[in-house]
């Protein structure tokens, strides 16, 4: 990395994430030569290796690690092998870097939840990409800013409350694409968001057929949940969309089918995207589409997940407890709930005696003084394990930075961008499965 790019890293103060990239206990002056040392480093690559940065500055504070060459592959994944618009769900990272990075590899469509994140793309991007509102409930002022300062027209819906409220507020705009959210079960995924949003394709149809007779622009989305496991779970709601379709006989011009699309975490193994691909396109051919349709999807995780990594240090043990200096209130809350479960690698850089080769099952306890700051793991590490030794937690890419409190001011946190593969990567299978299908191609 460029000596401009880092110093750019080091010293911008992100008001969202509240990144603080030095903010060591003991010689602080020492430290920022180290760092200084460490950015003036030539590596061929332009990116440092985490264990460099690890040994080098020994950070007190959670530290994140960013993969600019893992969110490439997997945003080239989906722009080449999904058949229609893939709009980012900004919500699953924010990030300045991860977005910019995003950007870089061709990703011009982002779902935006809030004002803030409207603002966030704007200020980023300007007027080169594409924002879709695709929250059910927004506010008032929310809408209005976003039809008549930003530009945008495409906004999700759930009801004839929340339909009303936007043509009132677009003084019944005649270019609005409205987006009508299916409620479809979610009984494969590991986070459930059938109850919360959508209407039930039941109750559906003459919401459906008060749109159509508005909108410019019809549509029809869902969410089969946060890390579907099952891709037979896109068939089932797509053949639910089928059924609103013949009954209701109206014309679609949209068809989004949101988000879901996994990640990989230990214990937790979803199938090849491809097969969620297959799944999605098969049931495709039996909806009663107009051959000018537009298929859309949104993801976010499968997108970030295993792009960041964050660093955190052992303060203390008791029995297979690792008490360490981020948790549920910081970066970690998904260990805490739902309960997934992170690949880790463990550092040593102060201890003479080598961390051992036998594994054993630990939980974590976060810093703060609350004892649902608990992650039960299992997170498998060595058993010599011991305060001052650090802990690279994989998959953080998705929700970490984003759900980030200040509780008890444990807040601060650096962030580095590296060039290390992922701890584990959906897209190094996927990668072999369409090079044995390309020379299944060229062999016929």
């Amino acid at each position: 990395m460029e000596k401009e790019q880092y110093d750019r890293q080091k010293t911008s103060n992100d008001e969202n994430s509240k990144i603080h990239y030095l903010n060591f206990p003991k010689k602080p002056k020492s430290s920022i030569i180290a760092a200084k040392n460490l950015i003036d480093k030539k590596i061929e690559s332009n990116y440092p290796l985490v264990e460099d940065l690890v040994f080098d500055l020994k950070p007190s504070i959670p530290t994140y690690f960013v993969r600019p060459n893992s969110i490439k592959k997997a945003a080239s994944w989906f722009l080449n092998n999904f058949k229609g618009d893939v709009l980012y769900s900004v919500k699953s990272n924010p990030d300045k870097s991860v977005l910019q990075n995003l950007f870089d590899s061709g990703v011009r469509n982002f779902d935006v939840a809030s004002l803030p994140e409207i603002k966030l793309i704007r200020e980023s991007f300007g007027h080169d990409v594409k924002m879709y509102f695709m929250n059910t409930i927004k506010a008032r002022e929310a809408i209005y800013e976003a039809y008549f300062n930003y530009g945008i027209r495409n906004f999700s819906l759930d009801s004839f409350d929340e339909l009303n409220k936007i043509l009132e507020v677009t003084k019944n705009a005649k270019d609005l694409g409205l987006h009508l959210r299916l409620a479809i079960p979610n009984s494969h995924a590991a986070i459930d968001l059938s109850g919360k949003f959508g209407i039930l394709p039941t109750e559906s149809i003459e919401l459906i057929r008060k749109i159509r007779s508005i909108a410019k622009y019809l549509g029809i989305c869902f969410h089969v949940g946060s890390q579907c496991m099952d891709p037979s779970d896109y068939r089932s709601a797509l053949m639910m969309v089928k059924d609103v379709l013949e009954q209701s006989k109206v014309k679609l011009d949209v068809l989004d089918i949101g988000g879901g699309f996994p990640s990989s975490y230990p214990g937790l193994t979803p199938p090849n995207l491809e097969v969620y691909f297959n799944e999605i396109y098969d049931s495709l051919h039996q909806l009663p589409l107009d051959k000018n349709c537009k298929i859309w999807c949104e993801p976010g995780r499968a997108l970030v997940a295993e792009s960041t990594s964050l660093l955190v240090r052992v303060e203390g043990r008791k029995k297979n407890m690792l008490y360490i200096n981020d948790g549920t209130y910081g970066g970690l809350f998904d260990a805490g709930y739902p309960g997934f479960i992170y690949p880790t690698k463990p550092i040593r850089v102060k201890n003479d005696q080598p961390l051992s080769s036998h594994l054993i099952p630990f939980g974590f306890y976060g810093p703060v003084c609350d004892s649902l700051d608990t992650m039960k793991g299992p997170f498998y590490l060595p058993a010599n394990i011991a305060e001052g030794d650090y802990i690279e937690i994989g998959q953080l890419g998705a929700y970490s930075k984003t759900i980030r409190t200040d509780f008890n001011g444990f807040s601060k946190n650096l962030q580095f961008e590296v060039q290390d593969e992922p701890l584990i990567s959906m897209y190094k299978n996927n990668e072999l499965l369409a090079k044995k299908k390309s020379l299944r191609k060229s062999v016929k």
